[in-house]
């Protein structure tokens, strides 16, 4: 995944954001114990994300502890549960496909950092046998993409589904079924936003290296720039995509994780949808989010 699924943490009480800090170290310090510490390279706000929406209602007693980003200080974060360790194969899996994936994509010097990355992640994803479905899942459906990007399928939407029927496959761990539905409508969504939103971060990028973007060949962007037209058509199915999250959302109790999870659905990724169509977003957080992470570190 790619970091566009984020909380807007620099307005979120404080309460919130630690919370989200101690789940984003949790699954940080699960990924290390479970992979090595090669596979902490792939944490970001969108397997964060991943791992709170698999939670149970209840946050688990925080633990202390310093490590590589936090050597002197003790920082909060949550012991590997169930839902995190879920998350941590799931986002081993998808990080290494999709950087095989990227290999396969670019030639040898180009896909070299791919190569050096899948690498990297090889012994992790050799040890992860837990989750045999999602690994069949994931390499079913970016086998099915690459097929539509070597046709240069037109179809915004053909190619956006495939990723959204690869994330919907990341809640079928889960047991019980009423749930289990509302999540695989969310995460579909959600992954159908996500592909769209990183395909048109690309547009200027994909115009200069002529690589496939399904959001140019529908809207006839062939300089990577958007009209006015094209601009407000895709901001409503970018709407649309955040509005069906949404109703699913609303039909489960999520907890204590709540508050994360609304801020990010209504708030979240339309402010980073904006960024996106305005050119102003960069997959790093804002500085606002960076001092406040600071600042709720210095007081704990």
């Amino acid at each position: 995944m790619f970091g566009y699924v984020r909380p807007p943490l620099e307005i979120l009480p404080q309460e919130e954001a630690d919370r989200f800090r101690r789940a984003y170290c949790g699954l940080c310090h699960t990924l290390g114990e479970r992979y090595g510490p090669a596979a902490r390279m792939i944490l970001n706000y969108d397997f964060t994300y991943l791992a709170i929406l698999l939670s149970d209602p209840e946050e688990a007693a925080p633990c202390r502890r310093r490590c590589v980003s936090s050597p002197v200080r003790l920082r909060a974060y949550q012991p590997a549960t169930a839902a995190l360790e879920l998350a941590a194969d799931e986002s081993v899996i998808l990080a290494y496909w999709q950087l095989r994936d990227g290999v396969e994509d670019h030639g040898l010097w180009k896909g070299l950092g791919y190569r050096v990355s899948a690498a990297a992640l090889r012994a992790a994803i050799e040890g992860c046998r837990g989750r045999p479905e999602f690994d069949g899942r994931v390499r079913e459906q970016l086998a099915a993409l690459s097929r539509l990007e070597g046709e240069c399928c037109p179809s915004m939407d053909q190619a956006a589904d495939t990723f959204a029927q690869l994330l919907a496959a990341a809640a079928a761990g889960v047991e019980d079924p009423v749930r289990r539905r509302v999540l695989e409508q969310m995460l579909y969504h959600l992954g159908r936003w996500v592909y769209l939103i990183d395909a048109a971060d690309d547009l200027q990028k994909d115009a200069v290296s002529g690589n496939y973007n399904p959001v140019a060949l529908r809207y006839g962007l062939r300089d990577g720039k958007w009209d006015e037209e094209s601009r407000r058509a895709f901001a409503r199915t970018l709407d649309h995509s955040i509005h069906m999250i949404a109703t699913a959302f609303e039909l489960w109790d999520f907890g204590v994780w709540r508050p994360l999870l609304e801020s990010t659905v209504y708030t979240g990724l339309f402010a980073v949808g904006r960024a996106v169509l305005e050119g102003t977003f960069h997959k790093m957080p804002p500085r606002e989010q960076r001092k406040k992470h600071k600042k709720a570190e210095e007081t704990t």
